[in-house]
């Protein structure tokens, strides 16, 4: 039996949610069960209410608003307890078309992919302006570099992922779980791919573009932490490389004018360079040990999938063994309880 969960990240969405909801199809070829849940993150409106109204299957809250990445992990924690062997993520503002799930989940069944993200085809979207185009375009290709995947739209959030890749994904990210998403699953060798999909005309202002300078600050923030993450050696190699040939330099030049007798009034190039190439050589150092912690972090990682998969086979256990026993009706049970 094939489940699939939809889950949905809101957050004072009470205006949208309900055409959101309408929108996402319950029967799915090679689905059996095709269920939706909401995570309210810390909504002061009837986000809620709504959600219960339209019938939605699961709900789960966030004490306060702790921002769209922790929710989206929540989601999936929540989503893999409750037996999903596939997770659609979407919008709670309408903005991606509900109907492409089943295009969306395909490769999936197909066991051609264990993520799938949606293309929105961003040069095609009207209601883009020019400079979130260009500011997707770009964020995009330095994903793409960065994580070695070929996603044309990478920082779309309407995406399905498959049960084993769940179980493997960490996000600790607090701004936005697309980038890290995607870096993890490229270092952690998973298949991903796209599709085309569409998407409807918008119902509101994004709540990430508030700023574009801070947008462009946090992304390219995320984008350096988690490469650094996984490839450590070569971030503070390059970083070292530089400062060494910088240092190098001036040391050349102190040299030059030592070698004609004139090096007297150059000492300060010789100290200036000799403090950048320690520098230099204090990064190839930082590298090698931000190495070995990098194995001892895939060594947690995988520990916490084992965990996981543990956890969640034990809760199956237990859940077949609550679902095996007779079911009793009153009378029978108050006569167990008095003995008699």
């Amino acid at each position: 039996m094939t489940k699939l969960i939809v889950q949905i990240p809101c957050f004072n969405e009470e205006a949208t949610l309900p055409e959101t909801l309408a929108d996402i199809p319950r029967n799915i070829d090679g689905v059996d069960r095709v269920e939706i849940l909401i995570i309210d993150d810390g909504s002061t409106d009837r986000t809620v209410e709504v959600a219960r109204e339209c019938g939605v299957d699961h709900i789960i809250r966030n004490k306060k608003n702790v921002g769209l990445a922790r929710t989206f992990r929540n989601g999936l924690d929540a989503c893999l307890h409750r037996g999903a062997d596939i997770i659609v993520n979407t919008d709670g503002d309408n903005q991606y078309e509900g109907a492409d799930i089943p295009l969306l989940i395909q490769p999936i069944l197909d066991r051609r992919a264990d993520i799938v993200v949606g293309d929105r085809r961003t040069d095609q979207v009207t209601h883009f302006s020019p400079m979130k185009k260009r500011l997707q375009n770009l964020g995009s290709f330095a994903v793409r570099n960065l994580s070695g995947l070929d996603i044309p739209d990478a920082v779309s959030g309407y995406r399905a992922i498959s049960r084993d890749a769940a179980l493997q994904l960490n996000i600790v990210s607090s701004f936005s779980y697309t980038i890290e998403m995607l870096i993890q699953a490229g270092k952690k060798h998973l298949t991903v791919t796209s599709v085309p999909i569409r998407t409807n005309p918008k119902t509101r202002e994004s709540r990430l573009f508030k700023s574009i300078p801070k947008f462009i600050e946090r992304s390219l923030t995320t984008m350096v932490r988690m490469y650094a993450m996984y490839q450590p050696l070569r971030v503070f190699f390059y970083i070292g490389l530089v400062l060494s040939l910088i240092g190098a330099a001036p040391i050349l030049r102190f040299l030059y004018f030592y070698m004609i007798d004139q090096g007297d009034g150059h000492i300060q190039s010789l100290i200036l360079g000799g403090m950048l190439l320690i520098i230099g050589v204090i990064a190839f150092l930082v590298g090698l040990v931000a190495d070995l912690i990098n194995f001892n972090r895939q060594l947690l990682e995988m520990t916490l999938e084992r965990v996981r998969r543990m956890e969640l086979q034990q809760k199956n256990v237990t859940d077949e063994a609550v679902g095996a026993l007779p079911e009793l009706d009153n009378a029978p049970q108050k006569s167990a309880i008095d003995g008699n």
